[in-house]
């Protein structure tokens, strides 16, 4: 009796091992050697990756991961969320909706609880869909990620059509479905608390720090005459220093960081840029170093915001690097084919049709992007023919919605508004899409 219980809780991971090993022992490795693309997205993953690691993990990804944990830590998400509610004044919901996922800097994932919690607690059903595409679709992280990798105007189309996007949803849904104009609250909503010993002036403060030191690190070369443009491409390492010195005076006197250790990493991190003064990674890493070892070993809301931005870490980091490795191999780089052929995405999303724009607007809607993700595949896809406007429609639709995504809206809020939802979505990306790539495409 014991051994039949034995195999019925184990059979599946012994067929899944069978089966694993079945594949090692038979892997026709001659066959492939004989494969030229296979050799092809192999290389193409290692140098994607590689690529990445150099150019947008320090400079990029961590120094927004701290944003974030600062944001979950710092920001009062009841503060944000009060604004949403059935008595706030309409242009105020729709606003601040709109721009919460900036603000709150969450997922698809993570959105969804929240939007589930707002809208049984009272929220209007319009506000709470802009809140439910905002959140995800103008992810700081993502938008920033986009601006670096695809291109500024890519970028700045994602975040103004998002936050476009949002409004115009929330408002076509709240026509559709006037009654009741807002959902039976589960209960009385709960006042908000503001225990922050620190005023909003000073939070608006140092996230202004935070983004002033991302934002010159990441200042491109000069491609203007513009002067102002290249004035700060040449000098953006010295305002990136002088923020830095700006971020170390907020930690000793807002957040009483110890004095001895924060003045320890401006040394190193100073001498570290005078000496290598050609390689800004290595200063530039040795301050984020530092900053960790601040923050981790302090107590309180320091202590707090490292976890929180270890956490984004955990969370993001691998599943994008893995994101890269697939889009290396399946995708190739620019200039270099991999295992799918660039005239197959030439044929379905190149060009800029309608049909190529609702193409890749419902393959976003229906794909699950983990966070990050879409970034590198589109790099991939751009580089092997697909158009400019089939690439925001894409970028709108993608990372707001999922499968997942719609099974679990659903369950808050019905089938009907549901397919209403995802029909607006798609429809939408698909005309921003081909709006954009006929005027900038």
């Amino acid at each position: 009796m014991q051994g039949r219980t034995f195999w019925q809780g184990q059979w599946k991971s012994l067929v899944a091992i069978l089966a694993v090993f079945l594949l090692c022992f038979y892997l026709p490795v001659e066959q492939l050697q004989q494969w030229p693309r296979l050799h092809a997205a192999f290389w193409n993953a290692l140098y994607l990756v590689r690529w990445y690691a150099q150019e947008h993990v320090i400079l990029c990804l961590v120094p927004a991961f701290f944003i974030a944990g600062a944001i979950a830590v710092f920001l009062s998400q009841e503060a944000v969320m009060k604004y949403l509610g059935a008595e706030a004044p309409r242009a105020l919901a729709y606003g601040v909706a709109a721009v919460s996922g900036t603000i709150l800097a969450v997922c698809s994932c993570t959105v969804l609880p929240l939007f589930a919690s707002i809208y049984r607690r009272g929220a209007g059903l319009g506000p709470a869909i802009a809140f439910l595409y905002s959140g995800p679709a103008i992810n700081v992280l993502a938008i920033i990620l986009t601006a670096r990798v695809l291109g500024l105007s890519l970028g700045v189309a994602r975040a103004i059509g998002a936050i476009l996007f949002s409004v115009v949803i929330g408002l076509v849904m709240q026509a559709l479905f006037p009654s009741p104009t807002v959902a039976p609250a589960v209960s009385p909503p709960s006042p908000p608390s503001d225990d922050s010993p620190r005023s909003l002036g000073q939070q608006v403060i140092l996230f202004a720090v935070l983004v002033g030191i991302l934002v010159f690190a990441n200042w491109a070369q000069a491609t203007t005459e513009a002067p102002l443009w290249q004035a700060i491409a040449q000098g953006k390492w010295w305002i990136t220093g002088g923020l830095g010195l700006i971020l170390a005076s907020l930690l000793v006197f807002w957040y009483q960081l110890n004095l001895s250790k924060v003045l320890l990493v401006i040394g190193v991190t100073a001498v570290l840029a005078w000496r290598f003064g050609s390689q800004p990674l290595l200063p530039f890493g040795a301050a984020i170093v530092g900053l960790g070892w601040l923050t981790s070993t302090a107590r309180g809301e320091a202590k707090a915001w490292f976890e929180s931005t270890w956490e984004y870490a955990q969370q993001i980091l691998p599943l994008l690097l893995v994101g890269v490795l697939i889009a290396g191999a399946l995708l190739g780089q620019p200039g270099s084919e991999a295992l799918i052929p660039s005239q197959w995405i030439t044929q379905a999303v190149g060009g800029n049709s309608i049909l190529a724009n609702f193409v890749a607007a419902i393959a976003g809607a229906f794909m699950y992007f983990a966070t990050l993700t879409e970034v590198p595949i589109l790099q991939g896809l751009l580089a092997n023919g697909m158009g400019q406007g089939p690439a925001l429609a894409l970028l709108l639709a993608g990372p707001a919605l999922s499968l997942p995504n719609m099974l679990v809206i659903r369950q808050i809020i019905g089938w009907r508004k549901t397919v209403a939802y995802v029909v607006l979505v798609v429809l939408m990306a698909t005309l921003c899409g081909f709006g954009y790539g006929y005027f900038w495409g």
